[in-house]
């Protein structure tokens, strides 16, 4: 037996095939087609799919379903407990897995999201950050912060020297951002090799300051707008953060126009040099023109529109000023909100969660994951 992948065809209506298409690129489901050898087979192979509640037909000797990506590596391990003496069964679904793996190659890194979400923890290093700013200023407080998120389940930790909120904010010195930066680079350098480093900044010399200082990621909050930061990045390996932002400008179709920023940046940075496999996709919620306004909620909601772009989206809403917009919460307060946000966005697709929060985080990703793949057979030991 084998599982194959399904085309879309021009048999059906216009609108029956755009709906195929959205539950392909949009909700990540895949059209699958299970070869049996033996009607009788197919039949009993239907009775087996019918257990992930899924759409599925029987059609003679083949089978046919539609099946959620998140839940391939659910559907494997129920497949190698039932035929585990089938090799061709089994490769074609290692095929299938392989075909739609969405690598990230961060440095010395890489991410493989479909497998396992990206908890993003962010450490600012800067006495004005609208959440955390001031908290982490000396040796003794950046090491006790950076060991709190490893031992919480952070993948990656992001050392900010400047901040970018909304409502203005100071620029500092690309030195003094460098000398903010240095010690947090260092200790995770020293003591958490395990764990990736990113610097958020926008800033030529900073990003040249910590590529040679051997972090991972770059996280550019004006998308890597120069021929100078792409050259830079053409020369390293890092994983790269693009983000959208919309402070200067309203839009009419905000999904058409964020689909188009990300085309755009995307054939640029390919055009320098850049394997794709590298970048990251940030909506950049907090920074439209309004801050903390509607166009915030639109982003969120709509983040799956992006999937049918194949890079990994970063949910970065963390304690952000919805929470005081809807419903008059100080920044302290915000994390429960932050948390049902973020579940929205994640089951979206947003697999890079960046946060404050990372011990959270981690339990709300995992309780999403387990309901998610929790499949009823009778043989589960439970």
């Amino acid at each position: 037996m084998k599982i194959t992948e399904k085309t879309i065809t021009n048999n059906t209506s216009k609108l029956e095939t755009a709906i195929l298409a959205d539950q392909i690129n949009r909700h990540q489901q895949l059209l699958l087609t299970w070869e049996c050898e033996k009607v009788e087979t197919a039949a009993m192979v239907e009775q087996f799919v019918c257990h992930f509640d899924v759409p599925v037909v029987c059609i003679g000797s083949r089978v046919e379903f539609l099946f959620p990506l998140q839940s391939l590596k659910a559907l494997m391990i129920h497949v190698q407990e039932r035929w585990n003496n089938d090799r061709e069964l089994l490769a074609s679904l290692e095929q299938i897995q392989e075909h739609h793996q969405i690598l990230w190659r961060a440095g010395r890194f890489t991410f493989k999201l479909n497998e396992q979400p990206i908890i993003y923890g962010i450490l600012n290093v800067t006495p004005d950050s609208f959440y955390d700013g001031g908290k982490y200023q000396s040796i003794a407080e950046i090491t006790r912060q950076i060991d709190k998120m490893v031992k919480a389940g952070a993948n990656v930790i992001e050392v900010g020297g400047q901040t970018t909120k909304p409502g203005g904010f100071t620029e500092v010195d690309p030195q003094e951002e460098i000398h903010r930066i240095m010690p947090a680079i260092n200790i995770l350098k020293h003591d958490y090799q395990q764990i990736a480093i990113a610097v958020d900044t926008y800033k030529l010399p900073v990003m040249e300051a910590a590529i040679k200082a051997g972090v991972d990621i770059i996280n550019d909050v004006q998308a890597f707008d120069t021929n100078q930061k792409l050259a830079l990045m053409a020369k390293s390996e890092v994983g790269m953060v693009t983000m959208h932002s919309s402070r200067t400008h309203d839009y009419d179709n905000l999904t058409v126009a964020i689909q188009k920023f990300f085309e755009h940046n995307l054939g640029t940075i390919a055009a320098a040099g850049i394997n794709l496999e590298r970048v990251v996709l940030d909506q950049g919620i907090g920074y439209a023109k309004i801050a903390d306004g509607y166009q915030d909620y639109a982003m969120m909601r709509n983040i799956d529109q992006l999937n049918y772009l194949h890079r990994p989206i970063m949910v970065a809403i963390s304690r952000k000023g919805f929470g005081q917009k809807l419903f008059n919460l100080a920044k302290e307060d915000r994390l429960d909100v932050t948390l049902i946000a973020e579940t929205a966005m994640y089951l979206r697709g947003g697999r890079v969660l960046r946060v404050h929060d990372v011990e959270e985080t981690s339990q709300l990703v995992k309780m999403i994951d387990t309901i998610n793949n929790s499949y009823w057979f009778r043989s589960t030991n439970n």
